[in-house]
């Protein structure tokens, strides 16, 4: 896998993928975008901007798109600005030469001088060599604290994307196709069970998911309301 050709700080979470990623209508054509970057389609842009409150999923989908790239045997770099925020800018360096390039929360380096003229100038040479690049923040371009205006505008050079929460039904969706991929089923009166009775972002939800299901290995129990119900 392409990932171990590369340095650990820049893989990416194996296991997420598009398959296992609730879109809903909403976010199809995002999803067909991501997908015509990741693959390499030469009619798919070298420069895309997702942005979107937590827990909508943007993070699973750039390292969707990694996990694609590398299916597609191209070199891939994800860097997770939550963890790289602390280190040098000097990290770009070099990786416009991969052919995709995904950066992560990029508002918790917005606003710092020596980022800000680092991404600038990468932005620069990845038009130059002409990989493909995908970014995501928690907020729009033009609402980025950025020192330098033309970084801005190069953040913009491709489409800027909001990937918006899911409704009730569709966090409900999002849920039973987790637990599917877990290898078990969600019944909807246990899942509208949990969307009464826990924090309503996909995130906690997702979470106590994952709780229920390991409490229900342990117990030998198939999820119920009652046995959730204990358990909350």
């Amino acid at each position: 896998m392409l990932t171990e050709q590369i340095p650990l700080r820049f893989a990416w979470r194996d296991g997420l993928s598009f398959d296992n990623y609730f879109s809903g209508e909403e976010s199809a054509e995002i999803i067909h975008h991501l997908r015509g970057v990741a693959a390499g389609d030469t009619a798919a842009e070298q420069f895309l901007f997702l942005w979107g409150g937590s827990s909508v999923g943007k993070s699973h989908l750039l390292q969707a798109a990694c996990q694609l790239a590398a299916e597609h045997q191209r070199t891939v770099a994800y860097l997770p600005m939550v963890e790289l925020a602390e280190l040098s800018p000097e990290i770009f360096d070099g990786l416009e030469q991969m052919s995709l390039v995904c950066i992560d929360d990029l508002q918790l380096i917005a606003g710092n001088a020596q980022w800000d003229e680092a991404l600038f100038h990468f932005y620069n040479r990845v038009r130059d060599v002409g990989s493909r690049l995908l970014v995501a923040a928690d907020t729009a371009p033009s609402a980025l604290k950025t020192q330098l205006p033309d970084l801005q505008s190069r953040l913009a050079w491709g489409p800027v994307m909001q990937l918006v929460e899911l409704d009730d039904a569709g966090k409900i969706s999002a849920l039973q196709l987790r637990a599917k991929g877990r290898g078990f089923d969600l019944p909807n009166e246990v899942a509208q069970f949990l969307m009464r009775r826990s924090a309503r972002d996909m995130g906690s939800l997702f979470t106590l998911l994952d709780r229920l299901d390991e409490a229900s290995l342990v117990q030998q129990r198939k999820l119920t309301v009652p046995f959730v119900r204990d358990l909350i």
